[in-house]
């Protein structure tokens, strides 16, 4: 399974984004993927996650209220849906589908895509 994320880019704080996570193959549309994000000199953390039929969802403290994840099975690829940004936010975000249930764990995700560079600046 490869994975393509885009939609990264320069946002003004207060601004919004949509990233999206395009899969290879229609295999993606079983499996559930979550969103991470590593800014310099961080290690990589976990943004928010899908269950592969999108019937749940999950977030991490820091974006909950401000990011939606979505996905589109019929187009094999998953958003991430980013408003109210801020500075903090800033970072890469990667894509990654996991062989088994949604984790907040990297280590549940064999599958990444190559990320894409969010900046949060006035």
């Amino acid at each position: 399974v490869q994975l393509q994320a885009s939609g990264g880019g320069l946002a003004q704080p207060g601004g919004s984004l949509r990233l999206s996570c395009a899969a290879s193959r229609r295999t993606v549309s079983s499996n559930a993927v979550g969103w991470f994000r590593q800014a310099p000199g961080k290690e990589r953390e976990f943004v928010a996650a899908i269950s592969w039929n999108g019937g749940s969802t999950y977030y991490s403290d820091p974006v909950k209220g401000r990011f939606t994840i979505s996905r589109d099975n019929a187009k094999n690829t998953v958003y991430l849906q980013m408003n109210s940004l801020k500075p903090e936010d800033t970072a890469v975000y990667y894509c990654a589908a996991a062989l088994a249930g949604w984790t907040t764990n990297t280590g549940g995700y064999p599958y990444w895509g190559q990320g894409t560079q969010v900046t949060v600046s006035s």
